[in-house]
């Protein structure tokens, strides 16, 4: 019998991570999840061990004991919002924990992993006219603390790759939502504000920050599958955007979760949910991801909103 593929997710505890997860346990994979101890893994079928980021010896024993030919860095700080708050928990987690990782496997005697470290669409910031859909070529203008943190990360892990001869692919993951996906991020949060007063929880007005900003949504369902393709398809020291490749004005989206809630909503602006600065339109070229690995999305807005709300009903009923 072929031995399984070893793959290992660091920061397997959050949204991406249980999905990625269950994705490879159904395509043969043997898994393992690092989390912090506070985070439960629901699935059965993955190796759990608790890890804290910043701390390089759990990271060289989590390595040695599992010794992964692939390695999933999903371990962020990945809120626009909380890197405002707390900028100084960004750069520590998503900086520094990312040259961790890079240093253990660096300093593991001959191993040599295919890692995968996830970024956003973020990094490319304030986009200008005739730029859009982006491609990975475009220049780089952050423009919030996140955003500033996942480009260190990428130029590290080119560095590294290049340097030292990793095996490293860099990913620039753009907005992506579904099932189980916590407030913080805007469609889920709609989608829960919605269902709350579908069933009578709460008054009936909707609260929403900047809704004229044009955002690239994918279901994380076809993320994960576009992670795992790359890990198997491509080219080491490459930066893949991930995306729909269709960026869709927030306030379109609000007006499919009002209609598929079949609720009649008023909608408030709440000052306290606009960012100090938000970027007009981002919106992926996907054709180098296309082209590496001949991936397509399964799922159109619509089914991602309408798994979601009955996701929220479940929840709250």
């Amino acid at each position: 019998m072929e031995e399984k593929k070893k793959a290992l997710i660091i920061g397997g505890g959050g949204f991406v991570g249980e999905y990625l997860a269950a994705h490879l346990n159904g395509c043969g994979y043997d898994v393992t999840v690092t989390k912090m101890p506070h985070e439960k893994i629901k699935s059965k079928d993955v190796k759990t061990v608790d890890l804290n980021i910043l701390n390089k010896e759990e990271i060289t024993e989590v390595i040695k004991n599992t010794m992964p030919q692939y390695i999933f860095h999903l371990a962020a700080q990945s809120s626009v919002k909380v890197s405002w708050d707390n900028p100084q928990l960004t750069i520590d987690v998503n900086i520094k924990g990312g040259v961790n990782v890079l240093d253990c496997v660096r300093d593991t005697d001959g191993y040599s992993p295919r890692i995968l470290l996830i970024g956003s669409g973020e990094e490319y910031g304030r986009i200008k006219d005739g730029e859009s859909p982006i491609n990975e070529e475009n220049a780089i203008r952050p423009g919030n603390i996140y955003a500033a943190t996942k480009v260190c990360q990428n130029l590290i892990g080119n560095i590294y790759a290049n340097a030292y001869d990793m095996d490293i692919m860099c990913v620039r993951a753009f907005n992506h939502t579904g099932p189980g996906q916590t407030t913080v991020f805007v469609v889920s949060d709609f989608c829960r504000q919605a269902v709350e007063i579908q069933l009578g929880k709460r008054e009936n007005t909707m609260y929403v920050g900047n809704l004229s900003a044009k955002r690239d949504f994918t279901d994380v369902r076809d993320v994960v599958r576009a992670y795992e393709m790359l890990m198997q398809k491509g080219v080491k020291g490459e930066t893949y955007n991930v995306g729909s490749g269709e960026a869709v004005e927030i306030n379109e989206i609000l007006k499919k979760i009002i209609a598929l809630s079949g609720t009649e909503i008023n909608v408030e602006v709440d000052e306290s949910r606009l960012r100090p600065i938000d970027v007009p339109v981002i919106e992926a070229d996907i054709s180098k991801l296309k082209a590496a690995t001949g991936w397509e999305r399964r799922f159109d807005m619509d089914s991602t909103i309408k798994d979601m709300l009955e996701y929220w009903r479940n929840e709250l009923c």
